[in-house]
């Protein structure tokens, strides 16, 4: 199973990925860890004693997309940032059936092999899906739980409809898809930013998208969970229905505090309410 188009395509992504890695804005280290569904690459950093933060990136994307947030980040937590299986990062590319618990004994098999008996977790869109998934079978392993646009919440939108037509447009077609999902773009962008582009041209030029739909979590699932929970959505979200997953989220979750962001896009810029809600003490 390959989710690369191309050979050639693969060693692309991957040499890409790495070069950015290099630039890394704390000293890390890569772990390659076993589990049952093949190899999982993790990047770790920040103080061994500190408590363990893991974070799960979104769809088509991979640790790289914590670049910005770990330098403050793991000065309160020791990270730990896995490429999702079946995602273009190091790790196996087996995508797993996600109407099953697969995923959950993927992440059983993440924690063990890392050393965590339990963990905060920060989860983007997919990454969102996942953690929810995981906290509501796997409760007493999440401390906290913080999400960037989750998916499994609300209704997806049909913006593979919008999108294919578009990417047919050459760069500028292209160019108003990357819009549609993360805003206008910058005119004076860092290089950093610039990087980030270059790369997500670089993963959708050859990397086949996942096609189905995440499945929805049931109340029941939701109700299970028991980790205080933060959940930050778009108002301009093309991907998923915010204030669906708003709603669903405030009456199920016992512990929880939604941000809705009218202005934003799927992919949220502002996430200083992360580390503030991750930094604080239990009120119990």
């Amino acid at each position: 199973m390959t989710i690369y188009k191309t050979d050639e395509g693969q060693q692309a992504v991957q040499e890409y990925y790495q070069t950015f890695i290099n630039d890394w804005p704390v000293a890390f280290e890569q772990l390659k860890l076993t589990t049952r569904f093949g190899e999982t690459h993790l990047l770790t950093c920040g103080d061994k004693a500190l408590p363990p933060l893991l974070l799960i990136h979104g769809a088509m994307a991979n640790a790289t997309a914590w670049f910005l947030d770990v330098e403050e980040w793991s000065k309160h937590f020791r990270i730990y940032a896995v490429d999702i299986i079946g995602e273009p990062g190091l790790s196996a590319q087996a995508r797993l059936p996600m109407n099953t618990d697969a995923y959950t004994l993927w992440l059983d098999d993440v924690m063990q092999e890392a050393g965590l008996s339990d963990a905060a977790v920060v989860g983007e869109s997919l990454g969102g899906w996942l953690a929810l998934d995981y906290a509501s079978r796997r409760p007493e392993k999440i401390t906290k739980l913080a999400l960037l646009a989750p998916g499994g919440v609300g209704p997806q939108r049909k913006f593979l409809l919008k999108a294919l037509p578009l990417m047919l447009l050459g760069k500028w077609g292209k160019r108003k898809v990357r819009e549609m999902i993360f805003g206008p773009e910058e005119k004076n962008p860092s290089p950093t930013i610039l990087r980030f582009r270059e790369f997500f041209a670089l993963i959708t030029q050859h990397v086949t998208p996942r096609m189905e739909k995440l499945p929805i979590l049931s109340d029941e699932a939701l109700q299970n969970i028991s980790a205080p929970v933060l959940a930050i959505v778009a108002g301009k979200d093309v991907l998923l229905d915010a204030k669906s997953t708003q709603s669903r989220l405030e009456n199920n979750v016992a512990d929880i505090k939604v941000i809705f962001k009218p202005e934003a896009r799927h992919l949220i810029r502002d996430r200083a309410a992360i580390l503030e809600f991750l930094t604080m003490k239990s009120s119990g």
